[in-house]
Parts: C-alpha cells; structure tokens; sequence
C-alpha cells in the first residue's frame, strides 16, 4: 500500500535473506527481521517504498552510511552509529532499495513506553546521552552530516551480552513507530531488567534516511515535530545545531517521560503557532534581531516579541516543571536545566556543540 512492497514471510531476498516477520513500519519504508542463509544469523532488512522519489533519498541513505563505515575506521565513536552489512536493488512491482543492518534491539520509545516509572533512571539517560552526542560528534565532524531527525524512535538498544540481546529481542515484535506494550517472557521489558542489565544497555543512532550533508541539505523541513528546532520552524537556513536541540528535548522525554514541547493545532492557530508559543512560554522572549532575521518571521510575529494568533502565553521554567509536575530536588533540576538551556540556544551558532554538551559536569558526573 502506498508503494510498500507487498512482503510475505518465507519470501528470499537476493538468494541469501530469508523473511521471518516485520520489525515496524514507518513513512518511508518497512523493516524485517530475515535470517541470513549464508552467515546463519538473523539481520534486520529496511525496504524502501517504490514510488517516484524514494529511490534518490535511498541512495542518498545508502551514501550517508558507506560514509559512516568508511569513517569509523578511523575514530570509534561510528560504533554508536547503525553499521550497514550490504545494500542492493530488487525489482518488485517497481524498482526499490533494501538496506541491511544487523539486528539490534527495540527503540528507546519501546524502552519509554513500558518503564514502569517516571521517566527511564537516571544513571541510563546520562549513559545513553554519552553514546548519542558521540555519535553526533561523529556524524557532525567526520562524516560532515546532519541527522536530521532524532527522536526516541531513532535511538536503538543494543546488548554486548548474548543473554542481554536475547532479553530485548524478545520485544521486537513491536512497531518501532509506535509506543505499544512489549511483551517478553515474562512481562514487560522495563520490569524484566535489572538496574545493572540497564546499565549495560548500549544505544545506537539510527535511520539516515532524513539525513543530509553539512554542505548541501536537501529538504528546508526537516525534524519530526516535537523535535525540530526554533530555526526550522521558522524557515531559516540550518546546520549541524538542529541535531543538538533535538538531543535537548530527546533528553528531557527520557528523563521525565513527558515531551518537552508537544504542540497542538487550534481553532485559530497551527501546530507550529503553538510551537513557537510554547518554546517562548519556556525560553523566553525570541530577540528582536534573531526574530526578523528569518524570512518566516512575518507567518507568526506582528512585531518583536508578539505573536500574530496567540496573544496570552504562560511563562514557566524548565527547573520549576522538574520540581513541581515531576519531584525533582531544587538542585538536581538546576543541574539537568543547567545542562539542557545551552543545547536549546536560540541563536545556532551560539548553542552548544555535541563535544560542548558531552564536557557538561551534569552529563560527566
């Protein structure tokens, strides 16, 4: 449906990629659990949908991640980028691509969904944020390429041990779009490990298939909605930064469970209105040379400072959300605001860089 190709269990794939079942479906393609006939252990196939214009973004995916293996030859942080095994082109009903990766756990949205408490431990966000903002270090200056969109659903875990990854195997039954209960044996996913399995818990930056050269982007909207930063709503050109806003608000879901910024379409407003509204209401007041150096400026301000469609705004603080909607001390909610306000900057250039936000005495600690 929609150019999907019409996938059926037990089909082979190139003589070697047999079909088990579907990992998850998404916008762009769907992805399967095969059993590779020739190495005899099981990868996870990406299948690109066939209709006019995929077949350019997926050689654009296959380009960005020979990069990365070409690359993490020579610096270690590539480990915590998705390692492609091979890709090639089959025709279907119409010619599309299949990307491989070897098999990696669920997402961090499927980890999220099924924790029992507040927002996943502490311990792990701090862990988990290392190996994303070395991951992007990487991307950002060996690779010269933006993400474009990172999200829970695009953070994948990883166990080193084979009883670990058998654990969260047995979850990947679920859609990776989705926040569906898992079921392993034995109950939930969040309630089967232990604090030392979490602890051991690797993650891994996936899905390129948003991404784009520091020195040629390709879309001017990018970033899935809760995610995109201030100067992408906005209209203005973007770079490398976007990823670090996105890393910003990634942080802040995993820590509390709830988004940063979840805007909501009204009567008389859009979805990104309530976006710029809500990121005001939490940053404060956009400068009137940042507001009227964007050429979308004019779709949402009347002058500097006032918004066209929503004119009452309630100002709040990221230390007085984390202490009042979800317990945190006074001073570990200035620490982790201390650690977020400088990666949510507003003017690009200034917000903090991947290894800036890696030396954080929060993220250190």
């Amino acid at each position: 449906t929609g150019g999907h190709h019409p996938m059926q269990e037990g089909e082979v794939f190139n003589t070697q990629y047999q079909v088990l079942h579907k990992l998850g479906c998404g916008t762009f393609a769907t992805v399967w659990l095969c059993q590779d006939m020739r190495r005899k252990k099981q990868v996870a196939v990406k299948v690109l949908k066939s209709r006019e214009g995929f077949a350019d973004a997926a050689q654009d995916e296959v380009a960005f991640l020979h990069c990365v293996n070409c690359m993490k030859k020579k610096d270690l942080a590539g480990e915590n980028i998705v390692c492609l095994l091979d890709d090639f082109r089959m025709i279907g009903e119409n010619g599309f691509h299949i990307l491989l990766w070897r098999v990696l756990g669920p997402s961090i949205r499927c980890l999220m969904g099924n924790y029992t408490a507040q927002g996943l431990p502490l311990p792990f966000v701090k862990k988990s944020l290392q190996q994303v903002l070395a991951g992007l270090h990487f991307l950002h200056k060996c690779c010269r390429i933006i993400h474009a969109d990172i999200k829970p659903e695009n953070i994948l875990l990883y166990g080193r041990s084979k009883r670990l990854q058998r654990l969260l195997m047995a979850t990947l039954d679920c859609d990776q779009g989705t926040e569906g209960r898992l079921k392993g044996a034995g109950g939930d996913l969040g309630n089967q490990l232990e604090e030392s399995d979490l602890m051991s818990i690797e993650v891994k930056i996936a899905d390129l298939g948003s991404a784009c050269w520091t020195y040629k982007p390709f879309s001017k909207e990018i970033q899935t909605q809760p995610y995109r930063a201030l100067e992408v709503l906005l209209g203005l050109d973007y770079g490398t930064p976007a990823d670090i806003w996105s890393t910003a608000c990634l942080a802040f879901e995993m820590a509390t469970g709830e988004c940063l910024f979840d805007p909501q379409p009204g009567k008389y407003f859009s979805r990104n209105d309530d976006h710029v509204a809500r990121i005001i209401e939490l940053l404060g007041r956009i400068p009137p040379q940042i507001v009227f150096s964007w050429n979308k400026s004019t779709k949402f301000f009347s002058r500097p400072g006032a918004l066209l469609r929503l004119s009452r705004l309630f100002p709040r603080s990221l230390p007085g959300i984390l202490a009042d909607r979800h317990g945190w001390t006074p001073q570990e909610a200035a620490a982790f605001a201390a650690f977020l306000l400088p990666a949510l900057h507003y003017a690009p250039e200034r917000r903090a860089s991947a290894a800036q936000s890696l030396r954080h005495a929060w993220i250190a600690a």
